[in-house]
């Protein structure tokens, strides 16, 4: 493959709204978890539980991102022991050591709080146990599967290289494995405990990153609501996937919400077909609410560049942004059910945001802040390419 036909992949700064708007849902579901424990008497338990559930496209979609990334800049490369060997080593520096180290400090913070009087060896018992899995504390499950997806990436790009046409079928390939994983663990014929920090339960996110990043260039004009693309089939196409993606998220949050109150319990594969229709169309969705707000041929507005820069920083905030609220939650409200309390709750969300953006932003300064952060945009520099540095999942 040429150097010149390397340089057709398009740039794509837009990616960055779709960061921004993944880790807006994070922060909307974590900073409202509580309440949907703590308000249920509350007459606003029902916006309270939409909010929860309706923007649970945060980790779906930085899966589908990543993917989309990995397989927008890879496919066009020659495979080789240099390509791979990169990619592992750009993975272990800015992935594996911030997991590592947030694990650490999480696991501590825990440790502190929760068991002092532990030994030390249960201790590193304990934490060596967490970080292999995941659960050193409750967010980084996620960072943990887009581990297992770049273990798996080599072998599916070199599958998709070899037999091309297997791409086309990359989406029904993704959605039998995730079911198939599902409905094995559900009926008992396998038996995974905490089957959400494992790869399998996203796999049709990463197959459709990875089905729109190797065609995107030929598929653009159906994913990109523009005037100059506009058809009848793509308006048809467009109007379909919006109507299925909000039809699909109030459904999915209303049946939480008749769980929630103790009204109807449904199978538990109703809760996981919504979950997935609903996310699964949000990651296109917010592809192309992306596009929309971005205006290549001019200057972008404060509100767009400010989305653009919460998007570039947005694996490190979703890294710091728990021990924020951690802190947050120490100081509630002490009295009854009121305003007060909606207040608090809003507040936790801008804390979380505005804390963990102060952090990370300044830690952007520092060259060694790679080792809490990973990769991050450098500020005040002009916006990157889609390139390799910039394939990480946040």
């Amino acid at each position: 493959m040429s150097q010149t036909q390397l340089e057709k992949r398009e740039r794509i700064p837009e990616l960055n709204l779709v960061r921004c708007m993944a880790i807006l849902g994070v922060l909307t579901v974590h900073s409202s978890s509580f309440a949907t424990l703590n308000m249920i008497d509350s007459g606003m338990y029902g916006v309270y539980n939409f909010f929860n559930i309706f923007m649970k496209f945060g980790t779906p979609t930085f899966i589908f991102l990543s993917s989309f990334v990995l397989f927008y800049n890879y496919y066009t490369r020659p495979l080789d022991k240099q390509l791979v060997t990169g990619f592992y080593k750009k993975r272990l520096l800015y992935i594996l050591i911030p997991y590592f180290m947030f694990s650490l400090f999480y696991f501590g913070i825990l440790h502190v709080t929760h068991y002092p009087d532990r030994s030390f060896v249960d201790t590193i018992t304990s934490f060596t146990e967490k970080l292999l899995t995941g659960k050193a504390y409750t967010h980084l499950y996620f960072v943990f599967i887009n581990m297992q997806f770049y273990i798996l990436f080599p072998l599916v790009l070199w599958l998709f290289k070899k037999a091309p046409s297997l791409v086309k079928w990359a989406v029904p390939i993704g959605l039998a494995i995730q079911w198939g994983f599902i409905v094995l663990n559900k009926y008992g014929v396998i038996s995974v405990a905490n089957k959400g920090s494992w790869s399998p339960s996203y796999f049709a996110y990463f197959m459709l990153g990875a089905f729109l990043g190797v065609y995107f260039p030929k598929i653009k004009q159906w994913i990109v609501m523009k005037k100059e693309y506009a058809t009848p089939a793509k308006i048809t196409t467009w109007i379909a996937l919006w109507v299925v993606w909000l039809g699909a998220g109030i459904a999915h949050a209303q049946i939480w919400y008749l769980n929630r109150k103790g009204i109807a319990v449904y199978d538990s594969l109703w809760y996981e077909f919504l979950w997935n229709l609903h996310t699964f169309a949000a990651a296109l969705v917010l592809f192309q609410i992306a596009f929309l707000l971005y205006k290549r041929e001019r200057g972008q507005n404060m509100f767009v560049r400010g989305m653009s820069r919460i998007g570039g920083l947005s694996f490190g905030i979703y890294l710091i942004h728990p021990f924020f609220l951690l802190i947050y939650r120490e100081f509630p409200p002490q009295t009854g059910i009121s305003m007060l309390h909606h207040l608090w709750y809003v507040g936790g969300f801008l804390v979380a945001l505005i804390g963990s953006y102060i952090v990370v932003t300044l830690a952007s300064r520092i060259p060694q802040s790679w080792i809490l952060f990973g990769n991050l945009p450098k500020p005040k520099k002009k916006e990157r390419t889609i390139g390799e540095k910039r394939d990480l999942p946040a």
